[in-house]
């Protein structure tokens, strides 16, 4: 007979659970007391958001669940907008949560939520433990589930009776999963389509950048000298230094981009995912669309493609490949004179040398000192516009935004657990001031694990993003403007290095600095968003309506 709380660790040792981010409460204790001597390691944070944050991104860089743990209550309460953030963003996590004894208590309705039924909107398994001998089939269960197409998050409620139970249950093996194959007439069909239309572009969106389909995607477009372009949350899939990326769809109208995807007659959608703003609309009688992914489309009002070829999206992708014949007919000259036009206004700013800096001289900084596999997480933000547009990703997974819950506080969290599954990669947060004071404790977290992360913050003493919105739509500044704490010595506080930009000359020097020296290194940088309207709502509207 094995005690209940020894069975789930087995259980998730089992799954090769490697991290339990989180903060343990009295109704965790069984638990807590069966992982002293796993092999499972239990990283302690400051705050259960940070804690859910952290699994999200371990379970986004891995493809497997993140796992993050919380008491009941208020602790479970507090993983909320983490199961949204991985839920939407398609991240595979499993949060197990405390829960008083169900079977016999004498507390009363003390700290008690039906915390199962509050999960179950935000995830795609929730359930609670009544018997230690279902430990097995539930854990095996909630990391199917998290993980296999379209991931996302699980929980489990392990009540404090039950985790002292027995059981006498063996675990499940894993298996290896296989991903369907593509229909070959779906692939001679979208062939066939390919070679018809005039001027086809090519969509690459977040669910190929979950599945490596990099390569296979490479191949067709050097192959056929197709334009592609990317989603926030698909940059990095094909290296966007290709004479062929036409840039990333990071405003929902009037950019460059959308003058191409216009004139496009057919757009070959490759990993589309629903929770991204979209980057087209369809109209009935306008272009048409080919759906590759894992599941058939959601068909709305402004989207519902001609075809779907379903399967695994690197197997679709590499039998169109193999099949395709380039056309003389396709006309991408067009596409040619957007791109060009791309290169020439995202780099207008790089050099500028004023003091605040503008974001478009920030990413350029980064992007210059970082190595092609350096990570940079993002929290949420007016500067995920400017990263999205002018940040070129070379590989996948360097630049982790979120494009779906876009929640504030994440950025901090990312990073940490980019560091910890890549511990000999360059990582690097850029955080908004709003959004790092959300989670900035966890400061102390990353410290005390010894973490070496640069965290940038962009200082302009407000919500920035909304001020940037306020004025699009014609409104007065008001109700957005606060006071920040000295960030230097704020850092220092926690035994991390504190540093503020003084020059725009400064920058470049302080980050090689902070790169290059072990630590947890926190610069404060004034930010200048004085041109965002003028750019992003007026002029590139003008400009690219000129094309």
């Amino acid at each position: 007979m094995t005690k209940a709380s020894d069975l789930f660790v087995q259980a998730l040792e089992n799954e090769g659970v490697e991290y339990i981010f989180g903060i343990p409460g009295e109704e965790n204790l069984d638990l807590l007391n069966s992982l002293k001597d796993s092999k499972i390691r239990l990283l302690l944070t400051r705050h259960e958001q940070g804690a859910g944050f952290m699994a999200a991104t371990y379970g986004r860089l891995t493809g497997k669940p993140g796992v993050c743990l919380s008491t009941l209550g208020p602790g479970a309460t507090n993983l909320v907008t983490p199961a949204a953030y991985a839920q939407l963003g398609a991240m595979p996590m499993l949060m197990i949560t405390g829960q008083k004894p169900i079977k016999k208590s004498k507390q009363g309705r003390f700290q008690i939520l039906d915390v199962v039924d509050m999960m179950r909107p935000i995830t795609k398994y929730t359930r609670q433990v009544v018997s230690a001998n279902n430990i097995p089939s539930i854990i095996r269960e909630a990391f199917r589930l998290a993980s296999e197409e379209r991931p996302g998050a699980a929980h489990i409620e392990l009540p404090e009776d039950v985790a002292a139970e027995t059981a006498e249950e063996p675990l499940f093996d894993v298996p290896q999963v296989r991903r369907p194959a593509p229909d070959p007439k779906a692939i001679k069909e979208a062939i066939q389509m390919i070679e018809a239309a005039k001027m086809p572009l090519i969509l690459i969106g977040a669910g190929a950048n979950r599945k490596r389909t990099g390569n296979a995607l490479l191949k067709l477009i050097e192959k056929t000298g197709i334009y592609f372009f990317d989603t926030q949350m698909g940059k990095g899939v094909v290296d966007n230094r290709h004479d062929q990326h036409l840039g990333t769809a990071a405003l929902s109208s009037n950019d460059y981009l959308h003058y191409a995807i216009d004139r496009a007659d057919l757009i070959i959608n490759v990993g589309h995912d629903v929770i991204e703003k979209p980057p087209f609309f369809m109209e009935h009688g306008g272009k048409k669309v080919i759906h590759i992914n894992f599941f058939s489309a959601e068909v709305d009002q402004v989207y519902f493609p001609d075809l779907d070829v379903l399967g695994d999206i690197a197997a679709s992708v590499w039998d169109i490949m193999e099949g395709i014949t380039r056309q003389s007919h396709w006309d991408f000259s067009f596409f040619k004179k957007v791109d060009e036009e791309v290169e020439s206004h995202i780099s207008k700013y790089f050099e500028d040398e004023r003091y605040p800096m503008l974001p478009q001289r920030i990413v350029n900084e980064i992007r210059n000192i970082m190595p092609s596999d350096g990570i940079v997480t993002l929290d949420n933000g007016v500067y995920k516009i400017w990263f999205a547009r002018n940040y070129k990703c070379y590989e996948p997974n360097t630049l982790l935004l979120d494009n779906a819950l876009a929640t504030m506080g994440a950025g901090l969290p990312s990073a940490m657990a980019a560091k910890l599954i890549h511990p000999d990669k360059k990582v690097i947060a850029v955080c908004g001031d709003g959004g790092f004071m959300m989670n900035s404790q966890e400061l102390e977290t990353a410290v005390r694990e010894k973490l070496h992360v640069v965290v940038i913050i962009l200082n302009d003493n407000a919500y920035g993003m909304i001020k940037w919105k306020q004025e699009g739509m014609g409104f007065d500044n008001f109700g957005l403007d606060y006071t920040n704490p000295d960030f230097v010595k704020y850092a220092e506080s926690y035994g991390a290095f504190g540093h503020r930009i003084t020059s725009d000359a400064d920058f470049s020097k302080t980050l090689d600095h902070c790169l290059n020296t072990e630590g947890v290194h926190v610069i404060d940088c004034p930010v200048d968003y004085s041109l965002n309207h003028a750019i992003l709502n007026v002029k590139i509207k003008e400009k690219a309506k000129a094309l």
